[in-house]
């Protein structure tokens, strides 16, 4: 559903513009809301998921048992810190403050993307780990069947 990068600036009240590209996917798809969460995975990351993308996730996230500190920390970093946006006549959506303020953004970021979902980037965590490279150790599995 989504792909592409883009450089995209944080407007003084922590707003950013979705991409006119992605804007009629939103619209349509989403109605024109999105869901907000931090990426467990990746630091300078925060993730946006359609409201469906978003339930389904939750649902399986939620479902883990909390008994295992994984597993809770999961459900804190995605689900409890979750905030809802709606995007506003300009196509913009506002970006808690807590948020920005966790992977570091002010003026810069990156919007990825992904498939089902967009990853906000810190732009100085993004182009670093854009430019890692794998090394033959680092393949396996899958990336080994992998031809490019």
């Amino acid at each position: 559903m989504f792909q592409g990068e883009t450089s995209i600036t944080v407007d003084d009240k922590g707003r950013l513009a979705i991409p006119a590209a992605y804007r009629d996917v939103v619209a349509r798809e989403c109605g024109n809301k999105l869901v907000l969460t931090y990426n467990p995975f990746e630091q300078g990351c925060l993730l946006l998921y359609p409201p469906q993308a978003w339930e389904q996730l939750r649902d399986k996230v939620m479902a883990l048992p909390n008994a295992q500190a994984a597993n809770r920390i999961v459900q804190r970093q995605l689900v409890s810190s979750a905030a809802f946006l709606e995007l506003d006549g300009n196509g913009r959506v506002g970006i808690p403050a807590s948020q920005r303020n966790a992977i570091g953004i002010e003026k810069k970021a990156v919007l990825l993307g992904a498939d089902n979902k967009f990853e906000l980037w810190n732009e100085q965590v993004y182009r670093a780990v854009m430019q890692k490279t794998l090394s033959d150790a680092d393949l396996g599995g899958d990336l080994l069947e992998l031809k490019l």
